[in-house]
């Protein structure tokens, strides 16, 4: 039994070489396999791998270009570009830190950099604390990388990189020299640029000696190089800059909000855009065609080649339709009113239009700082809003005509003070406690608020006055309906004007039945400069709203010349709308508006005596509470705002010309620079030879005016006086 187990067993061991041999053959054919294999590589295709390694890919970049500029209508420059020499990096793909920080400190012995803001307080920078640790690291990774502990060195990311910043010691970077701040100052730079595109390094005070050193070993520096930079300049220095706005740095680049808008546009991020105002509102314009580069890179992303494929195109040119002589004349009109007037806030708004087509013909608005210095504030007559007051009374006679409440079968009402319960009084300046018939034109010429406010209570349904009654009126409904007329004239809509920041005012809420009647006479809403402006455009040219345009044309760029070339665009004016009033109630309006100037009792008579001109217009005075811009609120100081509205000539409009004089003490009435700086304004364009006076004529406020408007004041006073001991029985 025992010799069949040894066969079997020298049976198995007879299968066990085999399969090792069987084993060792296949070993020996995939390691034949790699050996033919590698040999395929090295001997065959070694020349394409080569290639491969060497190979280098081709993209396109873009470069920016020079903004259009901005003229007046007589193609004076008011905004324009200033050559400057610049040095400049464009970042490859992919390129490492270390590899930039090591052509910055190259380039530090070629150039210096501006230095502006301070780190320490005895070695003036322009470079902050953390600025300097990221060239301290990318000039070190290693050594600082040795520095993390074992947790640290598992970090990845953003927070082994905090970890990294905490690690450099603050002596190591104070202990920096003039050639490492340099070199900091352009590490900078050059990590703020993207992939592929390209930032200034140095442009501004770059001299002739230093770019032609760094042009001279550009191969020494990867990406860098030299060229023309352009920055905004202005001939005219401060005019109408609060309206010509202002472009981003470069630093700042496109602004976040519209991030993507622009990328899809083409811009880079770090692209100076428009920011503010006319820049931002014409960016499409005056953006230009930016340049076409194709740059080749090698493997390790460095930029081997540039090739321009289009040099660009720069921006487009915008004319405006105002003329610079006459602006400065309207900006030192507004400065001269300020040394004339009291109060808080000092401020004066100046605005004057073509009625026939929506022209700005002049733009002025000036305040006083805390330091008592005038500055230019001519954004605030688009952007401010204020209670206008008896301005506005021509919409109310037009809107009670619209409305059906008024015809020349019933336009005389009788003016006497109005005392209705649940509401404030009522009366008239020229007729504090009589009786007197008007009809409409007089109630604008002698500015009847009794007479608006009749209107008003007509249109709320309520016909007749009897003393002390009720009005049965839904003042929700009034406001709704006069504000709707209003809007007819541009007042508490949008004008419409090629401005990107245009304020539409403050709506007064609703709370009683009376808030309509004060409505009326320009006591509740507010309203902007240019509300008004467009509001007597209306008014002058009987009755078509045009929106007010600043830009007029736009133009190319004379390529040999370089001045301003041919026109590509003529901006069309702009019907926002027509006021659907008669032909003869508009005119009754104007009739009126021509007494105020013209008439025995106009409030503006005596200011507009001896004019070659005739000119129409309505004055306001509006009581308001003071705004507080340090704490952002509403005061319980009274203060009063005085307005003019007018145009001329009389029988065929050229100019229309709003005032805003805002935050008077009460006791200025007397100051009256609202008409004081339109009749100058008039005077400026018509080239009347008084303009140069600061009193247009004499005598522009006479014995009797003084006389009339202390009458008034003491009356109001008395009248006070019995409405206070009438409270106290």
């Amino acid at each position: 039994m025992k010799a069949p187990k040894q066969k079997k067993n020298e049976k198995k061991k007879s299968h066990i070489p085999f399969r090792l041999n069987l084993l060792f053959f296949i070993v020996f054919l995939l390691f034949s396999t790699l050996i033919l294999r590698l040999a395929y590589l090295q001997i065959v295709q070694a020349d394409a791998y080569k290639a491969e390694v060497e190979r280098t890919e081709r993209t396109t970049i873009t470069g920016s270009v020079p903004r259009g500029e901005i003229f007046d209508s007589h193609l004076n420059k008011l905004v324009g570009n200033e050559a400057r020499h610049a040095i400049t990096y464009t970042r490859g793909k992919n390129v490492p830190a270390k590899q930039m920080a090591a052509v910055a400190y190259d380039l530090a012995d070629y150039i210096s950099m501006p230095h502006t803001t301070s780190f320490e307080v005895d070695r003036k920078f322009d470079l902050s604390e953390r600025d300097l640790k990221d060239f301290f690291i990318a000039r070190n990774q290693e050594e600082v990388r040795d520095r993390l502990n074992d947790d640290e060195q598992r970090l990845s990311g953003s927070e082994s990189y905090s970890v990294m910043l905490d690690k450099v010691e603050e002596s190591e970077i104070l202990a920096f020299g003039d050639r490492e701040l340099d070199a900091a100052a352009v590490f900078k730079k050059m990590n703020s640029a993207y992939s592929l595109s390209t930032v200034n390094i140095k442009n501004q005070d770059v001299t002739e000696e230093e770019i032609a050193r760094i042009s001279e070993n550009l191969e020494k520096f990867p990406g860098i190089d030299t060229g023309t930079d352009w920055v905004r300049h202005y001939p005219k220095e401060g005019m109408l800059r609060s309206i010509l706005g202002s472009v981003t740095s470069e630093e700042a680049g496109v602004p976040e909000s519209g991030l993507k808008t622009y990328l899809a546009r083409g811009y880079s991020r770090n692209d100076r855009v428009g920011r503010t105002q006319l820049e931002a509102e014409y960016e499409t314009v005056l953006s230009g065609t930016k340049s076409r580069i194709e740059t080749e890179t090698n493997s390790n992303g460095d930029i081997i080649n540039r090739i321009e494929q289009y040099s660009g195109h720069k921006g487009d040119n915008l004319v405006l339709s105002m003329d610079i002589e006459f602006q400065e004349k309207v900006e030192q009109i507004a400065v001269d009113s300020l040394a004339e007037r009291e109060g808080l806030n000092k401020s004066i708004y100046i605005a004057a239009m073509d009625p026939n087509n929506g022209d700005i013909l002049g733009l002025a608005g000036k305040k006083v700082n805390d330091d008592g210095e005038v500055i230019d504030a001519t954004s605030g007559i688009f952007q401010s809003a204020f209670n206008v007051g008896s301005a506005v009374k021509g919409a109310t006679i037009l809107s009670a005509y619209m409305d059906g409440v008024l015809d020349e079968t019933n336009n005389v009402i009788v003016d006497q003070p109005l005392k209705l319960r649940g509401s404030e009084d009522i009366s008239s300046v020229f007729n504090r406690y009589g009786a007197e018939a008007v009809n409409d034109i007089t109630a604008l010429e002698v500015s009847s608020n009794v007479y608006m406010a009749r209107l008003a209570m007509r249109m709320g349904g309520e016909w007749e006055y009897t003393r002390d009654m009720t009005l049965d009126i839904d003042g929700a409904k009034l406001l709704e309906k006069q504000r709707r007329y209003f809007n007819q004239f541009g007042l508490g809509v949008p004008t419409g004007v090629d401005f990107p920041s245009d304020a539409t005012g403050l709506e007064g809420q609703a709370n009683t039945a009376a808030q309509g009647l004060f409505y009326s006479f320009g006591q509740y809403d507010t309203y902007t400069p240019l509300q008004l402006l467009q509001y007597a455009s209306v008014i002058a040219n009987g009755g078509t709203r045009y929106a007010p345009r600043l830009v007029s044309e736009i133009r190319d760029t004379n390529v040999e010349t370089g001045n301003v070339g041919a026109l590509k665009t003529e901006i069309q004016p702009k019907i926002m709308n027509t006021v659907d009033v008669s032909d003869e109630a508009m005119a009754r309006v104007q009739q009126g508006f021509y007494q105020v100037v013209n008439g025995s009792r106009g409030s503006a008579r005596s200011y507009f005596t001896g004019t070659p001109y005739t000119s129409a217009g309505k004055t306001g005075t509006a009581e308001a509470l003071w705004w507080d811009d340090d704490n952002n609120r509403i005061t319980d100081i009274d203060i009063i705002n005085i307005t003019y509205v007018g145009y001329a000539p009389y029988d065929d409009p050229e100019i229309a010309v709003a005032v805003v004089v805002p935050n008077l003490p009460t006791s200025g009435r007397t100051n009256r620079e609202n008409t004081k700086a339109a009749r100058r304004v008039f005077d400026a364009y018509f080239k009347v030879g008084e303009f140069e006076s600061n009193s247009p004529s004499e005598p522009l406020e006479t014995v009797e005016d003084l006389a009339e408007e202390a009458e008034d004041m003491a009356t109001e006073e008395a009248i006070e006086e019995d409405e206070e001991e009438n409270t106290e029985e």
